[in-house]
């Protein structure tokens, strides 16, 4: 009895041995990941001239900064970005600014094909943070996603899909580098503050009673955009009445499930 109460606690001793150095080594990257963004110069500049400022912006909106609770929505059609923060998961998202996108390439629809120069639709997070970017700073996307991979087939589907300065695209999106400064730094205030997974949606237009009628006119015989862009109005729905969003799923067959149970 007295060597297996021996071996149980020396076993539970090795357990909180390994959780505390997982622990310690999660803050150890939090850590040389926070002090290589902030010695990079394009980002301490942008840190600099903006962080008060964005303070100001929020703290206008009745939302604690440095943010921890953001989310990303774009209109393609309308070359906007829209910003959204929220102090806990219990309370509403609120709108905090829109942002210009310089240009798109390509048409409305999803990406499904390697150089296609389509900016994707659907749901992504913000993957990576570039501060040595060839386009000023740049947030790199998750794409493709599963639904992208189920949808697209056995087709190369590319990545390397961006929000980054410099103004031009061939399939990101672009914005102007003041612009981009100003969002890199959000986005690192939310990745320093725990959100492991900033969320953008992407959607073509916004699917009010404008943007549906000019979706059904330009698009009306395009089948399978018309099918996605049902799936993916379900959680835009479910937004613009909550300003909540939902866990995102999907189906085997590369359909986004927007739910709540």
């Amino acid at each position: 009895m007295k060597i297996r109460l021996l071996a149980c606690t020396l076993l539970l001793a090795l357990l909180c041995i390994s959780a505390a150095s997982f622990a310690q080594g999660v803050d150890d990257d939090e850590t040389t990941f926070k002090n290589f963004q902030l010695s990079c110069t394009r980002v301490s500049q942008a840190w600099g001239k903006y962080n008060d400022t964005l303070r100001k912006e929020f703290e206008k909106k009745g939302i604690t900064y440095p943010a921890h609770d953001i989310y990303l929505r774009v209109f393609k059609s309308q070359n906007e970005m829209e910003l959204w923060a929220r102090n806990n998961p219990s309370s509403e998202y609120k709108l905090i600014k829109s942002m210009r996108i310089c240009a798109l390439s390509g048409i409305l629809g999803p990406k499904r094909i390697e150089g296609d120069r389509q900016v994707p639709e659907g749901s992504y997070f913000i993957e990576d943070f570039n501060p040595k970017s060839d386009f000023y700073l740049s947030l790199l996307l998750n794409y493709p996603n599963y639904s992208d991979m189920v949808m697209g087939g056995k087709q190369k589907l590319g990545g390397d899909i961006y929000i980054h300065g410099g103004c031009v695209t061939v399939g990101c999106m672009p914005m102007t580098d003041e612009v981009i400064q100003q969002l890199y730094v959000i986005c690192l205030n939310a990745k320093f503050n725990g959100e492991e997974y900033i969320p953008i949606q992407i959607y073509p237009t916004r699917f009010d009673k404008g943007g549906l009628n000019f979706l059904g006119r330009e698009y009306g015989k395009d089948e399978a955009k018309q099918k996605f862009w049902v799936n993916l109005k379900s959680g835009y729905d479910y937004f613009e009445k909550y300003h909540k969003l939902l866990p995102v799923m999907y189906t085997p067959d590369g359909k986004y499930v927007f739910s709540n149970n």
